[in-house]
């Protein structure tokens, strides 16, 4: 049984395949509460015990003015999920694909601290060195940072860090660009036995295909919709990792939980929906980093609109998205309102 309250959230479009199911039966093994968000091509019956699946229209009947606001066909439908999380009292929620398939160490108990290896200050870090002796590079890593020198592991201090987004790489088919998927091998795994903590000035991209997320991070969950399917996790982990700087929290990356078995791609579609990224990824972190963002919990509303107007302002993402988002935190500030009021009442009985 996971403790404390574990919600685990995928959006697909598939009916339920091999990975699904091996998701659900864990989930009812563990306790976890699972919860899959369809979208436009959706099948129209979803039967999976152990799992809730929620089409179209049951998304629009939540009460969500952003479920009733975000474009159909987006990845960014995810934030439902999130949002449905949330509602239900989730303290830790967990995401992934619907072709990852979970490892017996994916189910075991999460915590927020983390002994780790540390790094801060480093600039970009090609994460994947610290796994791997393999020539291999995580999405949305800038390619001219594929091979820049790190920090050698043994080097870097071991310390207990907080931690709430954590993200777990992936053996198999692991989340590379299609640079690479065109030119290097396939399949690659990783190490198990090291944990890499990045601190203030330090960046990776980090995905939605293997993370943990605690409660006081929740907002940062938020995937822009009107950005390429292949950069909204990646931007949205960027913004994630200059908020976190300001709460002095780190970015934990640690071994395979997972195994994917990739659904089929159009890499060269893959390459263009990239683009934005390769062209973009180093100055849109030089952009970030030089907010005037500001710590503590209370801020973080505030930090996402300064950061995701920057996306605006460098002409990366429409001004529609600034809505989304406004939508997003109107349903994540009425969540919190609706949560007090019946801990208030709780306590009053």
């Amino acid at each position: 049984m996971m403790e404390p309250k574990t919600v685990l959230v995928v959006t697909s479009i598939a009916s339920p395949n091999v990975a699904l199911k091996e998701l659900a039966r864990g989930c009812r093994q563990h306790g976890v509460e699972f919860f899959v968000i369809g979208d436009e091509g959706s099948p129209r019956q979803f039967e999976l015990g152990g799992c809730r699946f929620y089409d179209l229209k049951e998304q629009t009947e939540l009460g969500f003015a952003f479920a009733r606001q975000c474009p159909t066909r987006s990845y960014a439908r995810k934030n439902i999920g999130y949002l449905l999380a949330m509602r239900t009292g989730a303290s830790v929620l967990i995401e992934t694909d619907d072709d990852n398939f979970p490892r017996a160490e994916f189910w075991a108990p999460r915590q927020r601290k983390q002994l780790a290896r540390l790094m801060s200050d480093t600039g970009w870090v090609n994460i994947y060195r610290y796994f791997t002796d393999a020539n291999i590079w995580p999405r949305g890593l800038p390619l001219e940072s594929i091979n820049s020198a790190i920090p050698e592991y043994d080097a870097l201090e071991k310390k207990e860090v907080e931690c709430p987004i954590q993200q777990g790489l992936i053996d198999g088919n692991p989340d590379v660009d299609a640079i690479y998927r065109l030119a290097l091998p396939l399949p690659q795994s990783f190490r198990k036995d090291r944990r890499v903590a990045l601190g203030n000035n330090s960046w990776s991209p980090f995905n939605s295909q293997n993370t943990t997320w605690w409660s006081d991070a929740f907002p940062l969950l938020y995937l822009p919709a009107y950005c390429s399917m292949r950069m909204t996790d990646i931007w949205r982990g960027f913004v994630a990792q200059r908020i976190a700087w300001t709460n002095n929290w780190s970015v934990v990356f640690h071994e395979p939980t997972v195994w994917q078995e990739r659904n089929e791609h159009d890499l060269l579609r893959d390459f263009e929906g990239e683009v934005p990224g390769y062209l973009n990824n180093k100055k849109i972190c030089a952009a970030l980093e030089n907010l005037a963002l500001q710590p503590g919990l209370d801020n973080l509303n505030d930090n996402l609109r300064l950061c995701y107007s920057e996306f605006v302002r460098m002409n990366l993402i429409v001004e529609a998205e600034l809505d989304l988002l406004e939508a997003w935190i109107a349903d994540i500030e009425q969540i919190t309102r609706t949560t007090k009021k019946l801990n208030f009442s709780n306590q009053s009985l």
